[in-house]
C-alpha cells in the first residue's frame, strides 16, 4: 500500500478489506456520480462512460453495480506464439486455442496501469490463452483476421494477480478470476518500463522496452472488445470488457524488447506454455475501459462446443 494514503476498512461480499480514505470506492462504492468523476483533474472526457447506464446486479457475492469503470489506464501486451502442445495443458475443456499457424496458438502477456477507477488505483498483470469463440467452425486464420478487422478478441485467463486487497478481492469474489496479491509496476515514459515481483519481493518478470511511435486518436474512434470466457462456480460465462484507446502504438515482430524471466510464478507459467517466439508489442499510453460482470454463455453455444 502507498504509505502516502490513509485507508478506511470497508465491507464487500462478506469481506473487509482496506481502500483509501475518500478515494473513489470509499465514495461512491462502485456507483459513481459521472458529474463528479469529471472533476477530477485525470478523468480527461469521461464521455464514453455515460454510454453505459450502471444497473445493481445479482452476483456470487450479493447485489453489485456493473459495469465496473477504469478512467485513466495504461497497458503494455507482448503477445506470443506458442506450441498448441503445451497450450493444452493449460486450457481447459471446451475451449479451443485459436491456431494462426498449425501446431501453434497465441498467449498475451499483459501489465496494467489503472490510475483512476471505481475500486481505487491498482496495478494487474494478466496472462491469458487466446481462443476461439464458442461455436466457432471454419479456418482458424479467417478467424483471427475478422477479430483483428474488428479488433474484437476472446481469450481464457490463466492468471491476474493484482497489487491491491479490494481488487483482489472483487476479482476472486465476483468473478471467480485468479488473482493474488503481489507488487506490480508499470510506467511508460521515454521508455516502457514494467515489472512483478513475488510476494517476498524477489523479481519475477521485468519488462524493458523503448517507446514505441504512438499515436494520438479521437475518442471513441478506436475502441477494442475483449471477451473473457472462464468457468464460475461450475458455468461457463462470459464478461465483456470495452477499451476506448486514446494514445497507443504497435510493432509486429519487435527486435528491442527484453523481458527478463527470474522464475516466479508467471515466469514458470509462460515457459510452460511455450511463450518464447514474440509476435507484436502494444503500448496502449491512455485508455478508458469498461467491464461488464459476467454472464452465462447461450445454451444453445455451449452445448455445441
Amino acid at each position: 500500500m502507498d504509505s502516502d494514503n490513509q485507508y478506511t476498512d470497508v465491507e464487500f461480499g462478506g469481506h473487509h478489506v482496506k481502500v483509501i480514505t475518500n478515494g473513489f470506492y470509499d465514495r461512491f462504492r462502485s456507483n459513481p456520480d459521472l458529474d463528479e468523476v469529471a472533476k477530477d483533474p485525470l478523468a480527461g472526457d469521461i464521455d464514453f462512460f455515460r454510454r453505459f447506464p450502471k444497473v445493481q446486479v445479482e452476483s456470487r457475492v450479493g447485489p453489485i453495480w456493473a459495469p465496473n469503470f477504469y478512467y485513466r489506464a495504461s497497458t503494455v501486451q507482448l503477445l506470443y506464439l506458442a506450441p498448441l502442445s503445451q497450450i493444452r495443458r493449460f486450457l481447459p475443456e471446451p475451449l479451443q486455442a485459436l491456431s494462426p499457424l498449425p501446431g501453434k496458438g497465441l498467449v498475451a502477456l499483459t501489465f496494467f496501469d489503472y490510475a483512476l477507477c471505481d475500486n481505487d488505483p491498482y496495478g494487474e498483470v494478466s496472462i491469458a490463452v487466446v481462443i476461439r469463440c464458442p461455436g466457432a467452425r471454419g479456418s482458424h486464420l479467417l478467424e483471427l483476421q475478422q477479430a483483428m478487422a474488428s479488433d474484437r478478441y476472446h481469450a481464457h485467463v490463466l492468471a491476474l494477480p493484482v497489487d491491491t486487497d479490494i481488487a483482489r478481492v472483487r476479482g476472486v469474489y465476483g468473478y471467480n478470476l485468479p488473482k493474488w496479491l503481489t507488487p506490480i509496476k508499470l510506467q511508460i515514459d521515454k521508455d516502457v518500463q514494467a515489472s512483478i515481483s513475488n510476494a517476498d519481493g524477489t523479481p519475477d518478470l521485468t519488462l524493458q522496452a523503448p517507446l514505441l511511435h504512438m499515436q494520438q486518436v479521437p475518442s471513441q474512434s478506436h475502441i477494442g472488445t475483449s471477451v473473457l470466457i472462464n468457468r464460475v462456480d461450475g458455468v461457463w460465462r462470459q464478461s465483456t470488457t470495452f477499451s476506448n484507446k486514446l494514445n497507443l502504438g504497435h510493432e509486429t515482430l519487435p527486435k528491442n524488447v527484453n523481458l527478463e524471466r527470474h522464475g516466479g510464478p508467471l515466469t514458470q507459467m509462460l515457459n510452460g506454455l511455450g511463450a518464447d517466439r514474440l509476435m507484436r508489442f502494444d503500448v496502449i499510453k491512455d485508455t478508458q475501459i469498461v467491464l461488464n460482470m459476467p454472464v452465462p454463455l447461450a445454451e444453445t453455444t455451449a452445448a455445441g462446443w
